[in-house]
């Protein structure tokens, strides 16, 4: 009965129908009783208010002194007997002189006064001081016929219907025993049909009768239906051609259709069979059978037929494909999951053994191993092994076979073509190339063999063996077959994984070129450095260490998003670009500024080249360092902070403003001052050191503090780098990491002089006589005289074309170090001079007499400076 069925639907329909007509009278009686009261309750407030209204005395005690104390005792009582719920009195500006409720009087009437008002009567519908309500306005007239006053009477609606709730219970009751009859009516109609239908759906029963023959009759399987006597009732077409019943065979018994005993028998008896086998002519037909008589249903059994006579030859040649393909599966997901052309032979071996054969063995050429193509010849190298025991006596991995020509493996890597060497023992070419250990591996129980050349396209790399020993049964054409496509698999990715270790190889080389060999050498920073490259790939981590003039040196680290050749290359541009924009003395910011540039037109020139590998996310950190001031000018690009390690041992990330990655444009690069005694630790790196997959860069930050606060400042900055990368550095590094420990160095302050320079050319004498005795106290005499030169051109040339105040200092560092600075922003150019000049030559014999020589500019000028080697 629950709706599914032809009865429940039948059910739910007529109950439904009862129901809908059921509500349909009750909500239409109950707008009736309503509609009923309303009407009345208008016609009763007209009368009340009309009979009020013309009542003996209302008008005259409109015109007396108090109306209130004449009309409202008789308005109540007025109220109380009509039973309406207000008489209301009020003059015709609506104020009310009566009202049930006492503080009601005096105010203004809730209604159309208007028509009573002129002299008619209205009834409406409002919402008064009383709540919804049906009230009539009537005027109370004065002889000539004016209107002196209004009379209001009404019922609020809680009233109104209270005739039709009273009503309600009744009808609903009558309501429910109507629906109540007819739904036990209609469950007994429904029940009856339900046993008729045996709770069949419309579309089930339409689907069952109109399918029947059709499926019966087509299906593969022979569908008999036997009843309990032993008659066959129904037989479809697959039951007549397995059995080769007559065309009459309904209706008949199962004896007499001309079946074997025993197949008539098992049909006769109605007994339960499964999958039981029975001879039926030449055919062996498979035969499940079951009772009907379930759940009170008719005597009787069903039994299928099947014809398993094919399927028994066919079920293990299936199992066997299945198996091969289901191993040609695992291979494609097996094999290649790394770029390593050692583990992809290795996987090769770890799919075939056991499932294909007892041992493997994968040979390869040299060249295959390190990345390039191979030659021709057969001097291999075996890779990779494996096997169900590990004692054959098969050569070992790390060997180096050289295959004489009539072997198998030469025959096979001579034709490109695998073979098969069914009975090794009986091989004459096999036991050529090594009688002792042929026979060896012979009596181990070894005794076929297939050998598969390794070729991707034309190029041949080497050869997989296939050995038997557990199956007495040779490798057939078949399995050659399958050998062969599963190295071919393997062959592809073989090659991929060489592929990848030359442009690895490349990669590496050429990436090593562009590094930094050795460190220069300088006086302002004790430096340490560490770059590992990640484990796959190679990156676009770099980092340099450069001297500038006035004894400073430039500390830089950068990153190029990204692996691979273009990373590397793109790597080589930018440090040679910072090569060349310290040459002229830039601060960070502006260094910066340029490099950004850069980044933007190498993006492009790739993007107008259609290569589509743009380098935008490179990152670069960039400070210089001035041992004689002891501060330090950072400036970064979307680069880690850097870390200082003060000499107390404490640990800080320095608030260096983070400007946007290189090659993104648009906002200036900001600078910070680190003021770094000496002793301090100035430590640079790369992301690929503090970032990881699964923390954030802040966690990675903690974990270098933590390495650099228990490092401690007692230990070198070689220690420190080893230290960190030893706490930091993960088993399988993802990026490159580079990593600078550098400690900061002071230049002495009897290294340092420096004088103020009147702008008069006779103050140079006296700057020469300064510099004779400064460089008789440091004990260099040999430079007197050319330092004075360098030095008295230097200084006439800033009285001459420069601005005050001029200023000279030496320094005593690895080289002697003259400057000359002023505030004047124009620069001397080197230039020839003609014979005929009578100046010009000053720059000339400078660059001659000093090792390097040139200007940086300053916020408040410049400073021109010359550098001579020390004797």
């Amino acid at each position: 009965m629950g709706g599914r069925s032809v009865a429940g639907q039948v059910f739910l329909y007529q109950v439904v129908i009862v129901l809908v007509l059921v509500v349909s009278a009750v909500g239409a009686l109950l707008l009736q009783v309503r509609h009923d009261s309303t009407h009345e309750a208008r016609n009763r407030s007209l009368a009340v208010a009309e009979t009020f209204a013309n009542a003996p005395g209302t008008r005259e005690a409109l015109t007396g002194p108090d109306p209130t104390a004449v009309l409202q005792p008789r308005a109540e009582a007025a109220r109380e007997r009509s039973k309406v719920d207000f008489v209301v009195v009020m003059n015709t500006d609506g104020v009310r002189y009566t009202h049930p409720k006492p503080d009601r009087i005096g105010k203004r009437f809730v209604g159309n006064t208007g028509p009573a008002l002129a002299g008619r009567s209205v009834t409406e519908e409002i919402t008064g001081t009383l709540g919804p309500l049906v009230q009539a306005v009537v005027p109370i007239k004065a002889p000539d016929g004016s209107v002196v006053g209004l009379v209001s009477a009404g019922i609020t609606t809680e009233n109104v219907g209270g005739a039709a709730e009273r009503q309600l219970p009744l009808l609903l009751v009558s309501a429910a025993a109507a629906l109540a009859f007819s739904t036990a009516g209609t469950a007994l109609v429904s029940r009856r049909l339900l046993r008729q239908t045996h709770g069949l759906g419309p579309s089930e029963m339409t689907r069952m009768y109109e399918h029947h023959d059709a499926v019966l009759h087509a299906v593969r399987e022979g569908v008999i239906i036997v009843d309990g006597g032993g008659r066959l009732l129904l037989a479809n077409d697959e039951a007549h051609r397995l059995l080769a019943l007559p065309e009459d065979a309904e209706g008949r018994h199962v004896h007499a259709l001309g079946l074997d005993m025993d197949t008539a028998e098992l049909l006769a008896s109605g007994r339960v069979a499964t999958d039981e086998v029975h001879l039926v002519d030449d055919r062996l037909l498979a035969i499940n059978q079951r009772p009907t008589d379930l759940q009170g249903t008719p005597s009787g059994s069903v039994a299928t037929l099947r014809d398993s006579t094919e399927l028994r030859a066919l079920s293990g040649r299936a199992e066997v494909a299945r198996e091969r393909l289901k191993l040609l599966y695992d291979a494609g997901v097996g094999i290649g999951t790394t770029l390593d052309v050692t583990r992809t032979a290795e996987e090769l071996v770890e799919v075939a053994v056991p499932r294909f054969a007892d041992f493997v063995t994968v040979d390869l050429a040299h060249a295959v191993l390190t990345g390039a193509e191979p030659e021709a010849g057969t001097t291999l190298r075996r890779t990779a092994f494996g096997g169900i025991r590990h004692d054959v006596p098969l050569y070992p991995v790390g060997e180096d076979i050289t295959f004489v020509p009539s072997s198998p493996q030469a025959r096979s890597l001579s034709t490109g073509r695998a073979r098969i060497e069914p009975a090794l023992g009986q091989a004459p070419g096999w036991l050529a190339q090594d009688a002792e250990r042929a026979a060896q591996v012979v009596e181990y129980g070894v005794h076929s063999l297939i050998t598969v050349p390794l070729r991707a396209g034309s190029l041949l790399m080497g050869v997989v063996n296939f050995w038997r020993s557990e199956k007495p049964e040779p490798f057939d054409p078949e399995e050659l077959a399958l050998a062969e496509e599963l190295v071919a698999r393997a062959a592809v990715s073989i090659d991929n994984a060489r592929r990848y270790a030359r442009e690895h190889a490349m990669a590496v080389t050429l990436q090593r070129s562009l590094l930094p060999r050795s460190l220069p050498e300088q006086s302002a920073l004790d430096v340490a450095y560490r770059y590992l490259p990640a484990q796959a790939g190679v990156g676009g981590d770099w980092f340099d260490v450069l001297p500038l003039s006035g004894a400073r040196v430039a500390v830089v680290v950068g990153d190029v998003v990204g692996h691979g050749l273009h990373a590397a290359a793109t790597m080589g541009r930018l440090r040679t670009a910072v090569h060349n924009f310290s040459a002229l003395d830039l601060a960070p910011d502006e260094l910066l500024g340029h490099l950004d540039e850069l980044v933007g037109r190498i993006d492009q020139d790739e993007a107008e080249e259609g290569q589509g590998a743009a380098v935008t996310g490179a990152t670069c950190l960039y400070a210089i360092y001035d041992p004689v001031s002891r501060h330090c000018t950072v400036a970064r690009a979307g680069h880690p902070p850097p870390a200082v390690v003060r000499p107390d041992g404490s640990v800080e990330f320095p608030d260096v403003p983070a400007g946007p990655p290189l090659g993104l444009g648009g906002l200036p690069f900001e600078t910070a001052e680190l003021d770094l005694p000496e002793g301090s630790r100035l430590v640079l790196y790369t992301d690929g050191l503090v970032e990881d997959r699964e923390l954030d860069i802040g966690a990675g930050l903690e974990r270098l503090r933590t390495a650099l606060v228990q490092a401690g400042t007692g230990i070198s900055p070689e220690g420190t780098c080893q230290a960190v990368v030893d706490a930091l550095l993960p088993d399988r590094p993802h990026d490159d990491i580079a990593l600078i420990v550098a400690d900061t160095r002071a230049l002495a302050a009897d290294r340092v002089v420096g004088w103020d320079v009147p702008s008069d050319p006779a103050a140079v004498g006296r700057v020469r006589a300064s510099v004779s005795r400064q460089l008789t106290e440091w004990g260099l005499e040999e430079l007197e005289f050319t330092t004075e030169l360098i030095l008295s051109e230097l200084v006439t040339n800033a009285i001459r074309y420069g601005s005050g105040p001029i200023r000279v200092r030496m320094l005593h560092d690895r080289s002697l170090i003259c400057e000359v600075s002023d505030t004047s922003s124009t620069s001397p150019h080197l230039r020839y001079a003609a014979d005929t000049d009578e100046g010009g030559r000053g720059l000339f014999l400078i660059a001659q007499l000093s090792e390097r020589w040139g200007t940086r500019y300053t916020p408040d000028g410049k400073v021109i400076w010359a550098e001579q080697v020390l004797p």
